[in-house]
């Protein structure tokens, strides 16, 4: 079994009205991102450790919700069991509820037990929760305000060994460089993998000889099985007017890439004053 955390993925916040906090809580959740391969049907630990770095103790619970998508890819967070390829019910934290005195850490541990039939990718957050505090905002009709915190671990769990990668790559659409743009490529990626996957676009634009005159590439995108949306990648540069191929490869689990190419022209309107 491999584990490993993802910088690429911010930390999940969800804040209650965190601004209005009287008491200025604090905390943070580490790590911010589980990425890992487990095996089927063997049970397993990952460590977290909360910190509180408010000047008050903080009590705190933990839950576990489903981490999926919808049409419009945003982000759900349903109830167990409730998501395709839900991995909230395999994971129990230990402990479920405890205090963190100001400025100390508290460790706990998400004990996983995948079933011995699990394939490719599945998915959860581990949410870390305060106690509701008062503050000092009231509502319209005088009653006061309580407010709480909330943060998250995303888990991004892989049945090792069983991993089907597939991805389409279609809709190209290229905008030439101008005097005030860069050269853009954008496309639709379409995860048709059993788990998710961090395509990179990576560009190359090459001279009617096949003189590579310009490469550049994106940040990487996290790709849940199933999940469809755009990515682009960009260039900042001057070309001169005349015909290229732009080539576009999509880098994603590990070895595996899809490769496009598209021809375009610059014309002379588009060229740099200089040139």
């Amino acid at each position: 079994m491999t584990m490993k955390t993802s910088p690429q993925c911010a930390l999940l916040v969800l804040l209650t009205l965190a601004t209005t906090v009287a008491t200025a809580q604090s905390i943070g959740l580490a790590p911010a991102q589980i990425v890992t391969d487990f095996k089927p049907g063997a049970a397993f630990e990952q460590e977290l450790s909360v910190a509180n770095n408010g000047g008050e103790a903080v009590e705190l619970h933990v839950q576990i919700t489903d981490f999926w998508y919808n049409d419009k890819n945003e982000k759900i967070f349903g109830a167990p069991g409730t998501s395709p390829r839900s991995a909230a019910n395999w994971i129990q934290f230990v402990p479920e509820k405890f205090t963190v005195p100001a400025g100390k850490s508290q460790k706990m541990k998400a004990i996983i037990t995948p079933p011995a039939d699990a394939r490719g990718g599945y998915y959860a957050v581990l949410f870390v929760e305060s106690k509701p505090v008062i503050t000092n905002k009231q509502t319209e009709d005088g009653k006061r305000v309580f407010a709480n915190m909330r943060i998250g671990c995303l888990a991004l769990l892989q049945a090792k060994g069983s991993e089907a990668y597939n991805v389409s790559v279609n809709d190209l659409k290229l905008v030439p460089p101008g005097t005030s743009q860069a050269l853009t490529l954008s496309f639709q990626l379409d995860n048709e993998s059993n788990t998710h996957v961090f395509p990179q676009a990576r560009l190359a634009i090459l001279t009617p000889d096949h003189k590579l005159i310009a490469k550049s590439e994106s940040e990487l995108k996290r790709f849940l099985p199933g999940q469809k949306d755009s990515m682009k990648v960009e260039w900042n540069g001057d070309l001169n007017p005349g015909d290229y191929t732009a080539v576009l490869s999509v880098v994603y689990g590990g070895t595996h890439v899809e490769t496009r190419q598209i021809a375009f022209t610059v014309p002379a309107r588009t060229a740099s004053s200089g040139k």
